[in-house]
């Protein structure tokens, strides 16, 4: 039987087994006040570029640039966190753990590469 044909019959509210369980997705890599922050320079940057576009051109830079250091930031700590939770692991011992972080390596590459 298809995995999808087994978790349909579950009923309504009944966590999947382990063969059907799939990892949470990361959690976003900037706190939300932190992109509202940056949305909101955007939004001001938008707003006056019909007045003054050098200076509206000017804060979308700075936008852009504050964005992309805490996101180079965030995705720094993020690999430490991940490579100090395995990286002084038994391999034999901790089987369970070391695909959950190979998982979680997987899961946050493959959102880099659809930015």
């Amino acid at each position: 039987m298809m995995y999808d044909q087994t978790r349909a019959r579950q009923p309504a509210g009944q966590t999947p087994g382990p063969a059907g369980r799939r990892s949470p997705s990361p959690e976003p890599l900037l706190p939300s006040d932190e992109q509202d922050k940056i949305v909101q320079r955007l939004r001001h940057a938008l707003n006056t570029f019909a007045d003054t576009p050098i200076e509206a051109l000017e804060e979308a830079e700075s936008a852009y640039d504050e964005a992309t250091a805490q996101l180079v930031n965030a995705l720094a700590e993020r690999r430490r966190l991940l490579r100090a939770g395995w990286q002084d692991q038994n391999p034999d011992a901790q089987s369970e753990e070391l695909r959950h972080a190979l998982r979680q390596y997987r899961e946050i590459t493959q959102t880099l590469l659809h930015i």
